[in-house]
């Protein structure tokens, strides 16, 4: 029996997220936080396709939020980890062409983790319904 697409995009999204506290672990909070974004739009991507959309085009958090009227707290963590998407592994997405791997901070990926677990919880509460 083939899975269902939404299905596959919530197993990535675990995936991705289990991937972030081996990171945090290696000290590598800049690829932390952008796999927490990851895992969080793949997530939100499940719950569209739950939903019925056939294709989600952004890569924003922000943008998938409006678009499945998620708000509060998670258009909140959607806005902060959105940020993470281009800084977190570009050095000309930062001022002076600072190094993500020397700007981004443990306490940064903690905290990313945290909200893209979040975006994981609400996902998995609506699906399982």
């Amino acid at each position: 029996m083939k899975r269902p697409k939404y299905l596959s995009w919530l197993l990535q999204a675990e995936n991705d997220l289990q991937s972030v506290s081996a990171l945090i672990k290696s000290n590598h909070y800049a690829q932390a936080c952008f796999n927490s974004q990851q895992a969080a739009e793949k997530a939100l991507k499940s719950l569209a396709f739950f939903r019925g959309s056939d294709l989600v085009k952004s890569h924003s958090l922000i943008t998938i939020s409006k678009d499945l009227k998620i708000n509060g707290e998670l258009a909140t963590f959607a806005s902060k980890l959105d940020l993470y998407y281009l800084t977190a592994r570009y050095p000309d997405a930062l001022p002076e062409n600072a190094v993500p791997s020397e700007s981004i901070t443990k306490s940064m990926a903690e905290e990313a983790i945290l909200m893209a677990e979040a975006f994981l919880v609400k996902v998995k509460k609506e699906i399982q319904k």
